[in-house]
Order: structure tokens, then sequence, then C-alpha cells
């Protein structure tokens, strides 16, 4: 009798043991992803400031970290103003590019014709560098927000499209099979096996796009505004203000970075039927 009640409960501890262990290993690499990331950033700004003291480089060619940290702090105002036009704009040529994208996708899958005559021309505008479009599109469309968006969204729209074809093309042929002979509508098909495939390929295309809008945005504002990061860029190049320059791509950065972070995040509530790279 006594061995019988020993045995589960050994058992249960082994069990017990191996659950902890289990959430202690999952504690360990969760601390590890967030603390290499941390190590490399340090890592990189100790080069920096090392390299800018031992070479003695002048502040209006390089300067230091602790230089660009205290213009960050004095010029914060400034630096947020000229922010929110560009996140205007990178925001609403993200919407604007991925959505088109997203219905034109829609249209070349359900009419192949469409797509062979009209992807080739997609190809040849999206093969037109950027800063050769921006020009362009100030002349149709003023110096406004409104050209800024349209870079942000053409810049956004390529890579979409192709995954979103990718992703409604690339069902098992097996449950498409299934669905004709359920007597599926083709608005069944799309919605309740097509979409769902391509959720996946859709969110990869927007983790690129939220990166490439803020791009955009930036491009379009070289070419011809007042306001913005991009601006504000070409402003201190000129001055020779370095500190401002650092400080004004550092926050543009982090810019682009939190979006891209939203997507991941806003990926990871709406694909939960897949596995996610940590980040």
């Amino acid at each position: 009798m006594a061995d019988s009640t020993i045995v589960p409960a050994s058992r249960e501890a082994g069990i017990k043991a191996a659950e902890a262990a289990f959430r202690a290993a999952e504690r360990r690499a969760r601390m590890r992803r967030r603390l290499l990331p941390a190590a490399g950033v340090a890592a990189l700004i100790a080069t920096w400031a090392g390299l800018v003291y031992l070479l003695k480089v002048p502040p209006f060619v390089a300067p230091s970290p602790q230089l660009v940290a205290t213009t960050l702090v004095a010029k914060f105002g400034i630096l947020m103003a000229n922010l929110l036009p560009t996140a205007i704009e990178a925001v609403s040529g993200f919407l604007l590019g991925n959505l088109t994208a997203i219905i034109i996708a829609t249209a070349f899958v359900h009419k192949k014709s469409l797509e062979q005559a009209f992807f080739p021309v997609v190809v040849l505008i999206n093969s037109i560098p950027v800063v050769a479009k921006a020009p362009i599109l100030v002349l149709l469309l003023g110096n406004g927000m409104e050209p800024k968006i349209a870079i942000a969204a053409l810049i956004c729209f390529f890579p979409t499209l192709v995954n979103m074809v990718r992703g409604l093309e690339s069902v098992n042929p097996q449950s498409l099979e299934l669905m004709k002979v359920l007597s599926a509508s083709k608005a069944e098909i799309f919605f309740k096996l097509r979409l769902f495939n391509s959720v996946p390929y859709l969110f990869s295309a927007l983790k690129i796009a939220a990166s490439t809008a803020v791009i955009g945005a930036i491009v379009g504002e070289w070419i011809g505004s007042t306001v913005g990061i991009g601006a504000l860029i070409i402003q201190s190049t000129y001055n020779f203000d370095s500190a401002m320059l650092y400080a004004t791509v550092i926050v543009g950065s982090a810019f682009s970075v939190t979006f891209f972070l939203t997507i991941t995040l806003i990926e990871r509530l709406v694909v939960r039927w897949q596995p996610h790279a940590s980040i």
C-alpha cells in the first residue's frame, strides 16, 4: 500500500518540477530576448562615444552621444512638432497604399487577365526610383501633405500587392476543391478560405510597409517641405548642426521602430494559429 501512494506522489512531483523548469527556461529566454538588443544598442553607443573621443572628431562632423542626448532634451518640442506631420503622412500613406494593394490583389486573383495585363505596369512603376517619382508627384499634387502621402503609399503598395496575391493564390488545393464540391460561392471561398490563408502573408508585407512608409514620407519632405522630419534633416545639414541632425534621425527611426512593433503586436493578436518568431 505504501508503494502505491509513493509512486503517484513522486510522479506528480516530477511533473511539477518539469513544469517549473520549463517556466524558468521561458523566463530566461524572454529576458535574453530583451537584454541582448539593449546590450547591442549600448555597445553601439559606447563604440560611437569612444571613436569620437579617441579620434577627436569635430562636433560639426560627428557629435558625441552626450551632445545628441542634450539636443534631444533641449529641442524635444521642435522635434515632436516636426514628427507629427511626418507621422500623419506615413500612417495615411500606409493605410492608402495597403488598402489599394489588397483591393487590386483581390481583382488579380479573380481575373487572371487583369493580372497579366497590369502586373507588368505595376512592376514598371515600382522600378522608378523614389527620388524620381517624388518631384512628379509634387508637381501634380502641390506642396502640401498630399504628395508625401502618395509617395508613402507607392512605397507600401508593391510589397503588399505581391504578398497578398501569393497568399490568396496559395490555398490548399484539397480545401479549394472541397469548397467547390459544397457549392460554395466565390464570395464564400474568398472570405472563408482565401482571405484566411492570406493573412500571414499580408502581415509580413505590412511589417515591411510600416518602415518603408516612414522612409517615403521623409523622402517626400526632402523634395519640398518646410516642416517634418525630412525638412528638419535638410535644414540641420545645411546649417552644419550635426547634433540636431543626429537627434532628428533618431526620432524618425524611433517612430519607424514603434510603427513596426505596433504592426507586430497586432499580428500576434490576429494570427493566433501560427507560431511567431521572437523579435
